[in-house]
């Protein structure tokens, strides 16, 4: 169960991160107006947050297995939101970023 809240904390994380960034470039790249950029600050703020959640203590854990999400969740909302279509070099580093996280967040450790 741990490993199951862990991954919907990552999945639920990388669309408020994602999505407030996304919302922010809306607003201001695209002249969407203060309203999207003060909608994508409270998501960044929500990202924050749910990172807290996650069973391991260790903050820099969180934040580097993270990154590999982060990677991986950025091509995927590229690919739906935005229509970008990833090439194998896309996905192949995307793959590599989760293999680590897989590795920094549920390889067995001694305590």
């Amino acid at each position: 169960m741990t490993v199951a809240r862990s991954i919907l904390l990552f999945l639920l994380a990388v669309l408020a991160e994602i999505g407030g960034a996304w919302l922010v470039w809306q607003g201001w790249r695209e002249n969407r107006g203060l309203w999207w950029i003060a909608a994508g600050v409270i998501a960044l703020g929500f990202y924050g947050f749910v990172a807290t959640f996650q069973p391991d203590p260790n903050f820099g854990r969180i934040l580097a297995a993270y990154g590999g999400v982060f990677v991986a969740g950025s091509l995927a909302w590229g690919m739906v939101v935005d229509k970008f279509r990833p090439d194998r070099y896309d996905l192949i580093g995307a793959t590599i970023c989760l293999v680590g996280v897989a590795v920094i967040m549920y390889a067995p450790r001694s305590s």
